[in-house]
């Protein structure tokens, strides 16, 4: 008999056979690029991918000596934003407020990658198309088919769909792996993590 258990884990492990590991490289190399030429990391998620992108800006800051910063780390701002202009400008906003410019790199995590004709994540699409605006990188971990994110992404990375009731929790899953190999690739990871370093 078949468990649940045991067909998110087989799952689990097609879509780690699926996964693009030369976008991941390329990923890697454009994002140690970015910050080899003194350009900031600004990562960008809502709901679970607000929670990464927080855990994600303490791995990038702390591993790989990378000035980032993330929207949702300042609640205070983002609620204040939401109320008084809106949601589809909250992160927008406040990328220009913290000066964006070219040089600078914007990552996404999200499920579906922002879809202004669906009207999902709506300031997703306009925080990229600010950055592109501007001159920055983009580059995102996302799944379904990438959204918008995808379309104007100088890399990005797709958490492939293998079976469509479980597309969110196997996509914030994954991206967490992906996340996890960035810090410890060669082109990004300065220092080593404290267990690895405690011998």
């Amino acid at each position: 008999m078949t468990t649940f258990s045991k067909t998110f884990l087989d799952e689990s492990v097609t879509i780690i056979q699926k996964l693009d590991a030369d976008e991941i490289e390329k990923l890697a190399i454009g994002l140690g690029a970015a910050r080899d030429g003194g350009g900031r990391l600004f990562i960008l998620g809502v709901g679970g991918s607000a929670g990464h992108a927080s855990h994600a800006c303490n791995d990038f800051r702390k591993i790989c000596g990378y000035e980032a910063y993330t929207p949702t780390d300042n609640v205070s701002e983002l609620t204040a934003r939401v109320n008084d202009e809106g949601w589809d400008t909250c992160f927008s906003e406040w990328l220009k407020v913290s000066r964006m410019k070219k040089g600078d790199a914007v990552l996404v995590f999200s499920v579906g990658g922002g879809n202004r004709e669906k009207n999902v994540s709506v300031n997703l699409v306009k925080s990229l198309e600010l950055a592109k605006d501007v001159g920055a990188k983009i580059f995102g971990i996302v799944g379904r088919d990438g959204g918008f994110t995808k379309q104007t992404a100088d890399a990005c990375v797709i958490i492939p769909t293998v079976h469509a009731d479980r597309v969110t929790p196997h996509t914030e899953g994954f991206c967490a792996v992906v996340w996890h190999l960035l810090v410890s690739h060669p082109a990004l990871a300065k220092s080593k993590t404290k267990w690895e370093s405690t011998k």
